[in-house]
């Protein structure tokens, strides 16, 4: 950018240029979750694994969506018995992220098997994180859920993903953690 400006020579020492406001602060955005490539397989290691087809398996026989939780956190275990006790007609499904199933499902959501930040939602199309994942549980569990689930998609995502935050990164010193996978 290519400031000039002239002045009489009295003014030249009262007068300083300066930048436009939007030039002078540089924003630096921290990541709250990346994105990894698969990985290889080990047959060749230009030839990279779809995650689709490797976990087709799990919707073969049965079309019900996969609930990722943490399994070592006392939330997680408390949100997913919630779910269970109002998901009377079982069509809810549960994994650990830590469980070999769980990584590879957290692959095909693409996300890096070892990204225990979020919550996901695996449908056999789609896969949901986040907010997004919590109001698609309310979805499928009995009433009066479905219902608050919709006047909660009204609240933008980056707010209802703020507060997601917010508590998921706080969860373990507010609910505290369990040595192993409670469910």
């Amino acid at each position: 950018m290519n400031m000039a400006f002239s002045a009489p020579a009295r003014f030249a020492g009262f007068l300083t240029v300066r930048p436009p406001a939007h030039a002078r602060f540089r924003r630096q955005f921290t990541p709250f979750a990346t994105l990894s490539t698969p990985p290889t397989t080990s047959s060749s290691s230009r030839e990279t694994v779809d995650w689709v087809k490797a976990t087709a398996s799990f919707f073969e026989g049965d079309n019900r969506p996969i609930m990722l939780f943490d399994g070592v956190c006392n939330l997680c275990n408390g949100g997913v018995k919630f779910v269970r006790d109002n998901d009377s007609t079982r069509r809810i499904r549960y994994e650990a992220l830590q469980s070999e199933a769980g990584k590879n499902l957290l692959r095909r959501s693409g996300r890096a098997p070892d990204d225990i930040s979020s919550v996901v939602l695996v449908e056999k199309d789609r896969s949901y994180v986040k907010s997004e994942a919590v109001l698609k549980i309310m979805e499928y569990i009995n009433l009066p859920f479905p219902q608050l689930a919709f006047f909660l998609q009204f609240v933008p995502l980056f707010i209802r993903d703020f507060a997601y935050d917010n508590v998921a990164n706080n969860r373990y010193a507010l609910f505290g953690r369990s040595d192993s996978c409670e469910i």
